[in-house]
Order: structure tokens, then sequence, then C-alpha cells
């Protein structure tokens, strides 16, 4: 029998607002999906079905229920994806606090264990540290710049491919300076868990902290949306966000 691809989405408000945006993503690719709006707990006839990737974003680690977290570290061990994207209620951010949790074994990347958000006026670039499937063909000798991130730093044998550089913008007169302030922060991180794959993004995929990475890219993508509206994007912001999700399925 032919295996169906499906992906379980958890947080990032409703489909009316954040989650728009990924939802316009994942619509736009023909990726399958169910998602759990970031005020309610997933049920458990959910999590037992087959899963390709669980992707969270901004949804508070209180949302699951009692042994709901350690079902899904089972089910990535067994071969199911896992993304975490950033955002206040991610990692730890401001209410996330996932580093005391089940899934800060599966991830690839060490949190802190207090309030880790990290937000820059002047914007961080992203840039590629190495070659991977998920970044290849978009142009990283332009990159996007985004406006915060969740700081975290990468496990022991995981893969950083991003880093965030932050930006120095000095005006004075007719002259303009723009430098980095040397600092590095990891921003995408690889890594497996069993036999799943799973994957750390310091920023998150809408507004704020995404910034101008929504807009990456020269050519647009509009996607309706089943509730009403839709969203228009940039189309490179939208091609990388659907390979991070399909890599963490196993595509």
């Amino acid at each position: 029998m032919r295996h169906i691809p499906m992906y379980i989405y958890f947080g990032d408000d409703d489909i009316t607002r954040a989650a728009a945006y990924l939802c316009g993503i994942m619509y736009h690719y023909g990726i399958p999906f169910e998602r759990v709006d970031s005020t309610q707990s997933p049920a458990n006839a959910l999590l037992q079905e087959p899963c390709d990737a669980f992707i969270l974003s901004d949804y508070p680690h209180e949302r699951f229920q009692p042994g709901q977290l350690e079902t899904i570290c089972t089910a990535v061990k067994n071969g199911a994806g896992l993304v975490m994207l950033g955002g206040w209620e991610s990692y730890h951010g401001l209410c996330g606090e996932y580093h005391d949790t089940p899934l800060a074994e599966v991830l690839p990347v060490v949190m802190l264990d207090h309030d880790d958000r990290r937000n820059f006026s002047q914007g961080v670039l992203l840039c590629k540290e190495q070659d991977h499937p998920i970044l290849d063909g978009l142009p990283w000798d332009c990159p996007p710049l985004v406006g915060g991130l969740n700081e975290f730093a990468a496990k022991s044998g995981a893969r950083t491919l991003l880093i965030g550089k932050p930006l120095n913008i000095c005006v004075t007169g007719e002259t303009t300076d723009i430098s980095s302030d040397g600092k590095i922060w990891p921003m995408l991180v690889v890594g497996e868990y069993g036999q799943g794959r799973t994957a750390a993004l310091a920023t998150d995929v809408a507004p704020h902290w995404v910034g101008g990475f929504v807009d990456w890219g020269n050519e647009r993508i509009t996607q309706k949306l089943p509730t009403g509206g839709s969203v228009e994007i940039g189309a490179n912001y939208a091609r990388f966000f659907a390979r991070l999700v399909k890599w963490g399925g196993g595509s």
C-alpha cells in the first residue's frame, strides 16, 4: 500500500492569524497536515496516527497532556521527524519551557533554562554555514534578515546549517557604515534521534521575528486559505520552509 504522508502542525495561534503563513506554504506545496491551535491540547488519538513529522511553532509545552510528549519522542525514535520553529513559546522562550521536557533529549540543540529570547532592531543576517538539501538552490549570496531568535547551542554531532550575524548600521551625515558585531548565533541545526530526523530553527515562521525573511525572493506566491483570505509571501521564504518541513518528514 502506498504511504500517504501526514504532518502535525502545533501552534502559531490559529489559521486566521500567525498560522496562516506556514499553513499557506503547506497548502501551496501540497503537504498534507493536521493542525492544533495554540490554545488547544492534542487528542491522544491524533498522536497515535502514523505521522511523518511533528512541527512545533510557538506552542506552549503545557498544552500537552501527560504522556503525550513521551509519545512524540517514541514516534521520532521510530522514524518520525521533529521540527521546532522559534518563538516566544518555543524552546524556553517566555513560556515555552521545553528545556525541562522529554523533547530536550530529542532536539539537536541544548536549550537555556531561562528566557532565551533575543531581539535585534537592526536585524540578523541568515548565512549559510554548510551545504544541505534544505538549503540547495536558494540565493544565500543575498541572505534574508530576521528580527529575533531563541538562543541555543548545537549538540555534539548535530550540524549547524545556518548562522546569524547581527548587523550594526551607523549613519553619519551622508555616510552609512554596515558591519557585524562578530557574534555568531546558531540559527538552523539538524540532527537525528533514533531513526528520526530533527531540526531546530532559532527564528520564527511568522511575524514578528521573521522580519524581512517573509518577503525573501522577487517572485511572489499568493495562496488562498480554506478559511477565507490569503497570504502573499516571498517565493524563497516559502521554498525554504517547505523544504525544512519535508526534510523533517524524510523527503
